[in-house]
């Protein structure tokens, strides 16, 4: 619930152009790439639904503004079988054709899995993610039914097609499975003439799929927890970015990537992967990450925010001008939170989706 203090303000901006309304959010400002703390006001257009202005100025006002996150590798039919498999190895989870996920996949109805994958979609929209690149299975079908799981919502999935080209052409670019499961060179064609992404798992039980997987000259690279030192080099060299998932990949024991080496060769992003394995919350994904890693706050709130926009072109992750205003705004003032001297660790360290309070997806605020 908002404080009368801190609800949207709208204004008439009186010029010579028709008047017009802009909203306002009010608190300690996350700002730009550094996520500089700055006291003030969001100004949001109402037309176009951009950042208009950022105003530094006292404020009364305990909130916290963030721009939302951008989940950068879901797999969110597995909302059919949360918690399903334990005790199997990964590739009896989820290897294709006959991984449990799979059965489960084909013996659900569409309309069952539509309906488990909204549930998904609506859990990251309540707790602050814009957007999720996700890795579609079922072909075309997968595809149509992820926009029916959609329908109605304010959070963006973006569905990398799998299956077939077709399944590319009616998402919004490709998700490959690994290169050594199919040679996937007339996928990468057709997706390049197509002008989307091409996205493929690599590095993930081991290395060997690696240099296949480069080969292809991908868009993104999602896992490489087993990358080698000529492996390194050559995403430095293709300047590729990759999506790191480290709750699952601790789930399933193939080890963990080595993020500060990653980090030093390319741009880092942060998914949760397997609705089955994890809760798709990218602030246990953060947590997780700081805990165990060498990265700062600041990097991986980077990862969970701007980096996953930009490896699909969106104009969001950022509290800056001219961005699109998808903002997480979180109570600095809940028992969780307050009290914490650096707002960019207490964000990505401690958190939580009770923390939550208001999530804006443009001009409407809602």
């Amino acid at each position: 619930m908002l404080d009368a203090r801190d609800r949207v303000q709208a204004r008439t901006v009186q010029g010579p152009e028709p008047e017009h309304l802009r909203m306002e959010r009010t608190g300690t400002i996350l700002r730009g790439r550094e996520f500089e703390p700055v006291e003030g006001r969001v100004v949001i257009d109402d037309d176009d639904g951009r950042i208009e202005a950022i105003e530094e100025t006292a404020v009364d006002s305990s909130a916290i503004i963030l721009p939302a996150f951008v989940n950068a590798h879901t797999h969110i039919g597995d909302s059919i079988a949360k918690e399903a498999g334990g005790g199997l190895s990964l590739e009896e989870l989820v290897a294709p054709p006959d991984g449990l996920k799979h059965r489960l996949l084909r013996a659900a109805t569409q309309d069952e899995l539509a309906a488990a994958m909204r549930r998904s979609l609506q859990f990251m929209q309540e707790s602050g993610t814009a957007a999720c690149l996700e890795f579609r299975e079922g072909d075309v079908e997968g595809v149509e039914t992820l926009e029916r799981a959609s329908a109605g919502l304010e959070i963006e999935p973006i569905a990398f097609g799998r299956g077939s080209i077709d399944a590319m052409r009616a998402g919004d670019g490709y998700g490959a499975s690994g290169a050594n499961d199919a040679d996937f060179a007339d996928e990468r064609e057709a997706t390049h003439e197509a002008g989307k992404p091409f996205a493929i798992h690599a590095g993930e039980v081991d290395a060997s799929d690696i240099h296949p997987a480069l080969d292809l000259e991908p868009d993104v690279l999602v896992h490489m927890v087993h990358p080698e030192p000529d492996h390194l080099e050559r995403v430095a060299d293709q300047e590729v970015p990759i999506v790191v998932c480290p709750r699952s990949n601790l789930v399933t024991d193939v080890g963990l990537s080595p993020y500060r080496e990653l980090h030093e060769r390319t741009t880092l992003a942060l998914g949760t992967d397997n609705v089955m394995l994890n809760s798709p919350s990218m602030f246990r994904e953060m947590e997780f990450l700081a805990k165990l890693s060498d990265l700062s706050a600041t990097e991986i709130l980077r990862m969970a925010t701007v980096n996953g926009a930009e490896i699909v072109d969106r104009e969001y992750g950022l509290v800056e001008p001219g961005y699109e205003a998808r903002l997480l705004i979180l109570d600095g003032d809940s028992h969780n939170l307050a009290g914490a001297r650096d707002p960019v660790r207490a964000v990505v360290r401690r958190a939580g989706v009770d923390d939550v309070r208001e999530v804006v997806f443009g001009p409407d605020g809602d």
